[in-house]
């Protein structure tokens, strides 16, 4: 009874629901994350009005963070430029597989790119696994209220962090810094769904002091497209393989 009188009423319950799944457990790891997000974009030298901003405005985490590392590299405008927009693309189809779950009857297409923004993979989650429980005619006030939130209070927070950072210890600086790569790997491990995704991170690190010595400016892109393609490649080894084996164990 409860859900049919929210559904004719008003959006805002819908929204304040939405804001309160900033307290869900990925929403706080994001934000600790961004914790040292902030030491690492201090470390380069940005100033906090740059950092928050790049938040805002890209407002995902492995991007930026390819970003700060093109900026203490010296990559080129147009290297850099290139390597986000390449990390960027995975977001693509979290955002076609989104929309039309959030989308309702009378949903205005402005308001669909206008929170595409905030489609990142914490969002994405948390979306995605509660979406479905809310009135579809609520589901865009929903999203809005959880992505504007995260969104939000992680750029107030880096900015927060940012201005900190300089009164903590150095060992509690670098072990905040230490946990946004931390955050990163085992975010797409546990998102990772085959053996080869699994097996592109540790190549693709084990590829990147190749792919800096090759040419520092690409690293990044040489290590990305090099390791996964490692990866790739043995993944679909040991998947025939273990096909050819069940085959052979269950002939006659």
């Amino acid at each position: 009874m409860t859900v049919l009188v929210e559904d004719r009423g008003s959006s805002w319950p819908w929204i304040r629901r939405g804001m309160l799944g900033m307290l869900s457990p990925p929403a706080l790891i994001l934000t600790t994350a961004h914790i040292g997000f902030a030491g690492l974009a201090r470390d380069a030298g940005l100033s906090w009005p740059e950092a928050t901003f790049m938040v805002f405005s890209i407002w995902a985490l492995p991007a930026n963070i390819i970003l700060v590392g093109a900026i203490t590299s010296g990559l080129s405008l147009a290297a850099t430029a290139f390597a986000v927009a390449l990390s960027s693309l995975r977001l693509m189809p979290m955002v076609v597989a989104l929309m039309p779950e959030i989308r309702g009857p009378r949903t205005r297409r402005w308001s669909l790119f206008l929170l595409s923004h905030f489609i990142a993979i914490t969002a994405w989650v948390f979306a995605m696994q509660s979406v479905r429980d809310v009135p579809r005619e609520h589901r865009l006030a929903y999203f809005g209220g959880f992505g504007a939130t995260l969104c939000t209070v992680n750029t107030l927070v880096v900015a927060l962090a940012f201005n900190l950072m300089g009164q903590l210890p150095a060992l509690a600086t670098g072990a905040l810094a230490f946990l946004t790569p931390v955050y990163f790997l085992t975010s797409l491990y546990g998102s990772a769904r085959d053996l080869s995704g699994r097996l592109g991170l540790l190549t693709g690190m084990l590829v990147l002091p190749l792919g800096h010595w090759l040419d520092p400016e690409l690293d990044i892109l040489i290590a990305g497209i090099g390791g996964g393609l490692i990866a790739y490649a043995v993944g679909e080894a040991m998947r025939r393989k273990d096909e050819a084996t069940t085959d052979r164990g269950e002939g006659p």
